[in-house]
């Protein structure tokens, strides 16, 4: 297990998403990050809420939620002057599902440049370099899993890369992805081939794979993430939008849970005013 704890801070600057709904989804991915990610990855981690971004202490990695993220291409991981992580994310209807992609993907790689060596998936290409990308594969909303009522993305776990599929064997979270290095429908997989320096990329966003020369990839343009993030930026987009079934189920949870957390909070205050009242006799 990684010694160092990855601090993330969740704030928005969008007009449209408040400080307790930044509050609730922070939660959220906190406990999918510490509960479900850190033990596969071996990575420690907390996820905060801040109101601003001036309330950001030094060393957290920011996530920040915007009405307009200069699309296309602006989500995903950047690097500011000093070198340091953020993520930029969309204000849409399923941000919080964005923001699980991006809190997952900046917390596996937090420069945006991590590879893992692997055979290639293109026939006759042999071995390539993967660039690090854990949702990515089964990022598609349906893939997705809920965290608290919050719809949160499905990753795939370090045997993603494994040369051959076994029994057993958990290749992404939620169970979805059922063999090494496998694309679902609304995915997409990206790898670099050293024999012709050119980047590939394998897009499931139509009816069938498809696999795309894309060309060399200049590093001084930025990290190889914002890159590739740029490419697919608008076919990601849509497939992150829940369907309007699901839409309505989330809606008729979240409306439950609220229900619970009203009821909750309503009984705990009344035993607080309990409290005091007695104290106050004593």
């Amino acid at each position: 297990m990684d010694s160092l704890v990855r601090q993330l801070a969740l704030v928005s600057e969008s007009t449209s998403i408040e400080f307790p709904e930044v509050s609730r989804v922070a939660a959220a991915l906190d406990k999918q990050a510490t509960r479900d990610f850190g033990p596969i990855w071996e990575i420690r981690t907390s996820v905060h809420a801040f109101a601003t971004l001036e309330d950001v202490p030094l060393g957290y990695w920011p996530m920040v939620v915007q009405d307009d993220i200069g699309f296309p291409g602006a989500a995903g991981i950047h690097l500011d002057k000093d070198g340091q992580p953020f993520a930029l994310i969309d204000a849409g209807e399923s941000w919080g599902l964005t923001a699980s992609h991006e809190c997952l993907e900046m917390l596996a790689d937090p420069f945006g440049n991590r590879t893992i060596a692997g055979p290639s998936i293109k026939s006759g290409q042999g071995r390539v370099s993967y660039l690090v990308e854990v949702c990515d594969p089964s990022e598609a909303a349906g893939f997705g899993y809920t965290v608290n009522d919050i719809l949160v993305s499905d990753f795939y776990a370090p045997s993603y890369f494994d040369p051959v599929a076994a029994s057993g064997v958990r290749y992404s979270f939620t169970g979805a992805i059922t063999e090494p290095r496998e694309v679902l429908k609304g995915g997409y997989l990206s790898w670099q081939d050293p024999v012709s320096d050119h980047w590939f990329q394998a897009t499931f966003f139509g009816s069938k794979l498809e696999i795309k020369d894309i060309g060399p990839i200049d590093a001084s343009k930025g990290s190889l993430r914002s890159q590739i993030d740029a490419i697919t930026m608008n076919r990601t987009m849509k497939v992150l939008r829940p369907t309007k079934a699901a839409r309505t189920a989330f809606a008729t949870r979240k409306t439950l849970g609220d229900q619970s957390s009203v009821a909750r909070a309503k009984s705990l205050k009344s035993q607080i005013a309990s409290l005091v009242k007695a104290a106050k006799k004593d």
